[in-house]
């Protein structure tokens, strides 16, 4: 049911004009299309005294219209899939005339919604059913519930499997988080899931609110950029020929560029299908294998999602332009006070969505689920999420309910400022290392052999909004030529070294380790993997210690004076604190001042007080064992 239906099927629209043509009594406007709901308002005209009542016919029912002079409106029930939809005109309790059928395919799965209610007590936690809700389209009441561990948990759960709708599981004795699936299924034999996590500590169990939860996984992450066309002409396989490779480097989660359906060489933020696999990059079979393929490997997998706007080609845009009000896509889209469709900043191509619309929030719902429930994929990096907040910023709260339903680990990054609090109190785990404006990278401005980038670097890095995790990156789609091409090797090294030890999630892109040199928005040639400036291991140990070293993935940071202001320093506290002291510039600078003498965990190597930090160089410091 998620592929896009043929629009304006030509049976239908050849009966529609035949209809008006004769000059039928009655007709409905326009010849149907895609619906994102189960009971669909349509209208027509009646010429006048032709008819007493009219009724509107679908495979579900029949709806009594509402007559107003020559126009009528009926809410029409609709089934999963294609509804045939006829107008027929009573006179004198007889049928006087009937329409031209319209065809509307229901793009919703029509079946139950499994949802758990969670509370926790002195027993344990109690999980109940009955928030469960039946099918929207053919309703028969929900007849069976099952409960059943979730695979990985830290320990066996007493009482699972079950098939009650409400139990109590005591507290599990071993600490961590556990995972419980219900699955209901109706009288037709339809099913959904739903997954509820909950904490066990100290022998008492703890309720999880998915709105407020973070995924585990997000704070040992090390995020990799995946642009798939770059790594080989197969694009998803060629992704999944390296996955060794990347898990070396120390990375955690794939984030996959647009992978969705797109025109020619866009790099697919032009969507014009969010059902289906860009063709250029393979098939669904193909990011299924690259999923699981991830997945057996311990690592995630996100995907680059479009929710803002269609592209001009999308079909839905088409038909709104062709057939105007008639079209069943007409209101799908934002339009100013011209009544024209808005764009997306000044790429006309780009087609802005109305949130206000219900149909448009179903279509993308059920576009974001299909990922998540039908190919595994664990997280969203959701592009443009301002714009949409600009225009219905209670839609986010309302996705991630949905999405958390489904997988309760989910992770939904913002491209979004993380000075900005509200994202992760709206919705979102994590947003973009911006400035307060659009789009503008925090350390933009910070790099270069003539910038005070040690100053600028630590006013950057106070800005972000406390609680806020932030995406950190040197390079990713929008940063234009690479980092080590605009700065150099050595340059480099010292800024990977800040990326990977400061809190927030890291984010490596596309041949970062091996300085590749490309415009990601220019041709889409593959890329050598030859590591010609010896950047790769230095990456993946600077991964290791992240990994090995849990101050350096707290959410803690105390920046460190420094004699000379171009140094930068900063303590990441912990148990077994780590000192981290960066030198940008070409000269050697006075070090930090700390008591005994530290280990560099780069180099092993111990650093004594008072040693000069040489040109370009990076430490990462503990205290030497004595």
């Amino acid at each position: 049911m998620h592929a896009l239906s043929p629009l304006l099927a030509a049976a239908a629209l050849a009966a529609f004009t035949l209809s008006a043509r004769a000059g039928s009594p009655v007709l409905l406007d326009g010849a149907g299309g895609d619906a994102w709901t189960f009971d669909k308002l349509v209208t027509g005209s009646v010429a006048p005294g032709a008819c007493d009542r009219v009724e509107v016919a679908s495979p579900l029912g029949t709806a009594v219209a509402i007559l107003d002079g020559g126009r009528f409106t009926a809410d029409v029930p609709l089934g999963e899939g294609a509804n045939e939809v006829s107008a027929r005109c009573l006179k004198g309790g007889r049928e006087a005339a009937r329409s031209a059928a319209q065809s509307w395919t229901v793009r919703l799965a029509d079946r139950p919604k499994a949802w758990v209610r969670s509370v926790a007590g002195e027993e344990g936690i109690t999980l109940d059913a009955g928030r469960s809700e039946p099918a929207q389209g053919r309703t028969v009441p929900i007849v069976r519930t099952e409960w059943r561990a979730r695979d990985g948990n830290p320990a066996p759960l007493p009482g699972l499997p079950s098939t009650e709708d409400r139990l109590t599981l005591p507290a599990p004795s071993t600490d961590g988080e556990y995972g419980v699936t219900l699955r209901v299924t109706d009288a037709l034999g339809r099913s959904d899931e739903s997954t509820v996590l909950f904490q066990a500590r100290g022998g008492k169990a703890l309720a999880i609110d998915p709105q407020r939860h973070r995924p585990g996984w997000m704070n040992d992450a090390i995020v990799y950029g995946v642009v798939p066309h770059l790594f080989g002409k197969r694009g998803l396989d060629d992704v999944t020929a390296r996955l060794d490779a990347i898990q070396a480097l120390g990375v955690t989660t794939l984030w996959l560029s647009p992978v969705t359906d797109a025109p020619g060489l866009d790099f697919g933020y032009a969507v014009t299908d969010h059902f289906r696999v860009r063709a250029r990059f393979g098939a669904e079979a193909d990011l299924r294998e690259l999923v699981a393929a991830a997945h057996a490997r311990g690592m995630r997998v996100m995907m680059d999602f479009v929710p803002n706007h269609l592209a001009e080609q999308h079909p839905y845009h088409a038909d709104a332009e062709a057939r105007g009000m008639d079209s069943a896509y007409h209101d799908f889209f934002d339009r100013g006070g011209d009544g024209k469709i808005t764009h997306y900043f000044e790429w006309t191509n780009l087609k802005n969505l109305d949130y206000d619309n219900p149909e448009v929030r179903r279509y993308m719902t059920a576009a974001f689920a299909h990922w998540v429930r039908d190919v595994g994929i664990d997280g969203f990096r959701v592009d443009a999420s301002w714009a949409v907040k600009e225009r219905a910023p209670e839609y986010w709260p309302q996705l991630r309910a949905e999405l958390r339903r489904i997988n309760p680990d989910l992770l939904l990054l913002a491209e979004a400022s993380a000075r900005d609090p509200w994202y992760v109190e709206n919705g979102f785990d994590a947003a973009y290392d911006w400035t307060g404006q659009l789009g503008q990278w925090a350390w933009h401005d910070a790099f270069g052999a003539e910038l005070p980038t040690a100053e600028r670097l630590r006013a950057a890095l106070a800005a972000s909004a406390p609680g806020t995790p932030v995406f950190r990156f040197l390079n990713n789609n929008d940063t234009g030529t690479r980092f080590v091409t605009r700065h150099g090797p050595a340059y480099t090294r010292v800024a990977a070294a800040l990326l990977l030890t400061l809190p927030g999630v890291p984010c490596l892109y596309t041949g970062e380790e091996v300085g590749a040199a490309y415009e990601p928005y220019g041709e889409p040639q593959p890329i050598s993997w030859e590591d010609k400036e010896g950047l790769r291991g230095h990456y993946a140990r600077l991964a290791r210690l992240r990994h090995e070293e849990p101050a350096l993935r707290s959410a803690r940071m105390e920046m460190l004076p420094a004699e000379d202001a171009a140094l930068l320093a900063y303590r990441r506290p912990g148990r077994e604190p780590v000192t981290v002291v960066l030198n940008f510039t070409g000269r050697v600078l006075p070090a930090p001042a700390f008591d005994g003498p530290m280990r560099d965990l780069l180099t092993g190597a111990t650093v004594a007080p008072g040693t000069p930090v040489p040109a370009h160089a990076a430490w990462v410091l503990k205290a030497a064992a004595p």
